[in-house]
């Protein structure tokens, strides 16, 4: 093998080495967040997340395109554990409610990395579908103002509790993203012939 071989191959080498490096490198940083908008719908319950109050979340893989959807941080952590869904997770952003305008309103683009958030459990505050919450907040200092005037503690993502986690077998996720989309309607129709149909459709 000649000289002028050798130096070839070896630039081949290094050339894919780099080029494995970069891709690696490329896949470390985690992709930016998508800003909420019409057409994100909870991977769970198929509905709107627009139609849900409260910290909504996003999960984006490396298979996918557009992120996975939440209408709740409970559902996000969920989803995580899960071992029948997507392994190749590179991000998972929540709602930044020290940056939301209300609880009605948590923001379509305030969103703070999961890994870095502070939680809020066990307050008084209940998620866009009625059930425990996980309250997410880009600060400590918010996060501790949330625990004291609504109760609850603050935690890491690490720290939030299996009992926090966990999908109830009994009610399931569709079911409560159903009951709170009814109790919208009830809300939003004061004609009381919307208000029997509503309830009829909860029966």
């Amino acid at each position: 093998m000649t000289l002028r071989t050798l130096q070839i191959l070896a630039a081949v080498v290094t050339a894919i080495f780099l080029n494995g490096c970069n891709q690696d490198a490329a896949n470390s940083v985690a992709p930016p967040p998508v800003a909420l908008n019409s057409d994100a719908m909870g991977v769970f319950c198929g509905m709107n997340l627009l139609e849900h109050p409260g910290p909504k979340g996003q999960i984006i893989t490396a298979g996918r395109i557009d992120p996975f959807w939440f209408s709740s941080v409970r559902d996000t952590v969920a989803f995580t554990l899960m071992p029948d869904q997507p392994r190749d997770i590179r991000a998972i952003y929540v709602s930044d409610m020290a940056q939301a305008k209300s609880w009605e309103d948590p923001g379509a683009t305030n969103w703070v990395d999961a890994r870095k958030a502070f939680f809020v459990i066990e307050s008084r505050q209940q998620g866009g579908m009625g059930a425990a919450e996980a309250v997410p907040f880009g600060n400590r200092e918010a996060a501790d103002a949330f625990a004291a005037a609504n109760g609850g503690r603050v935690v890491t993502l690490k720290e939030i509790p299996d009992s926090v986690q966990k999908i109830s077998e009994n009610f399931t996720l569709k079911a409560a993203c159903l009951t709170a989309w009814i109790l919208s309607l009830l809300q939003q129709t004061p004609k009381p012939a919307g208000k029997l149909l509503a309830y009829i459709m909860i029966l």
